[in-house]
């Protein structure tokens, strides 16, 4: 199943921006050029100050990625150092500091939390791909689910091997981010799972699960139960009928029901031998559909999986770092272009409606804009000013020239 990102249909207004800082960075370029002259001429300005701004949250993401290695460090299921022996003793267990930690970094990505009634919900509906799982959430002593970019999708699919075609509508995940710690007892006792997932439906969730169980559907079970019956009447009546009388004839002798004893000569054991191979290749073939049947869909199962899996463990929070750098820097950026450009100072409720707005209507991308979380990012840089309420951005070139110095202060002794 393929996904038509075109045809997709955001279900709430989400905090991700769902486009690339650069491409961003075009667009206001492109509305530089429409503005008054004083504004117009300061593209290379503008350029130099985006840069700047995109180094500095660089270096402070440097930091916070190290502390979620060192975090991380003691719980890496597919680590390849080793830790020091007098160290031992020192290093943090991690494992709660580290799902802190993870936390705020998906919450600086935009992604959202997936509340255990959401997963309730995803697990009681119907999957999208016709498989029947099963999750022991038992296993687990902690379950963090996280997504970002919910939208309802349509599709078309298959059935009575590809003569007929329906579409179904459901809710779909663009990033859907796990994290497992297993409990202290069993094979992993203790250990960790973090995966990055894409594309994922909602109603799919427990396919994402390292200990998910395929179960036969309702359907699936009529659909072997009813041919089975009919061809078990079949081999019942055709080839087990005189196997039987041979045998209803060597249990009433037996049990004193008829005083005629039954000749075993080679006829009758040819007669039974018959009725049991019979059987035998009866049973054997409803196995094999019924194990056939279950392998495509762990083959489904896994095919789904393979396509969906971005990254793992580690290599996680790296990526869920530079996409929380970005989006910090996205916030920042177009914050203090629309205060650089407007015509008097702003408050923050006018500031977020316009950029909001600017979004719908050029690009008709309905986002719940982070006001709050880029101010505060520009005032802890000294970019814009708030007096009565009411914001102002500082100049380009002093702009720039306060970036300049911090990043200058990060290497001074």
């Amino acid at each position: 199943m393929t996904g038509n990102r075109s045809n997709d249909v955001a279900e709430k207004q989400f905090r991700f921006i769902p486009y690339r800082r650069k491409d961003l960075l075009a667009w206001c370029l492109q509305d530089l050029a429409t503005q008054p002259e004083s504004l117009a001429c300061q593209r290379a300005a503008l350029i130099q100050f985006c840069n700047l701004l995109d180094s500095v949250f660089h270096h402070d993401f440097r930091v916070l990625i190290e502390s979620l290695k060192d975090s991380y460090a003691t719980q890496a299921p597919d680590a390849d150092t080793r830790a020091m022996p007098r160290l031992q003793a020192t290093e943090p267990a991690g494992g709660e500091d580290f799902a802190t930690a993870l936390g705020v970094l998906l919450e600086k990505a935009n992604y959202e939390v997936i509340s255990q009634e959401d997963l309730n919900q995803a697990l009681a509906q119907s999957s999208v791909f016709k498989v029947s799982l099963k999750v022991d959430f038992d296993d687990f002593s902690q379950v963090l689910l996280f997504c970002r970019g919910e939208a309802k999708r349509t599709e078309q699919l298959s059935s009575c091997f590809g003569l007929f075609r329906r579409e179904i509508e459901f809710v779909n995940y663009d990033r859907v981010v796990l994290y497992l710690r297993f409990r202290n007892e069993g094979a992993q006792a203790g250990s960790t799972l973090l995966k990055l997932f894409q594309n994922v439906p909602k109603a799919d969730l427990e396919m994402l699960f390292p200990n998910t169980h395929v179960r036969m559907r309702t359907i699936d079970k009529l659909l072997i139960g009813i041919p089975a019956l009919v061809s078990g009447g079949i081999v019942l009546s055709t080839k087990l009928g005189a196997s039987l009388v041979v045998l209803g004839s060597l249990l009433g002798f037996w049990l004193g029901l008829r005083t005629q004893p039954v000749e075993l000569n080679e006829a009758v054991v040819m007669v039974l031998l018959t009725g049991v191979a019979a059987l035998g290749g009866y049973l054997w073939k409803q196995f094999n559909t019924f194990k056939n049947r279950k392998l495509r869909f762990m083959q489904a199962l896994t095919q789904n999986l393979y396509f969906k899996n971005l990254d793992n463990n580690a290599g996680v929070f790296h990526r869920l770092a530079d996409d929380a750098e970005e989006e910090e820097v996205k916030e920042a950026m177009l914050a203090y272009y629309q205060l650089l450009i407007a015509d008097a100072p702003l408050s923050r409720a006018e500031l977020d409606r316009r950029i909001e707005q600017r979004f719908a209507e050029q690009l008709g991308c309905r986002l719940d804009f982070e006001i709050d979380d880029a101010l505060h990012k520009l005032q802890a840089l000294a970019l814009v000013h708030e007096a009565e309420g009411l914001l102002r951005a500082v100049p380009l070139n002093e702009a720039i020239g306060l970036l300049n110095r911090r990043w200058d202060d990060y290497f001074r002794p």
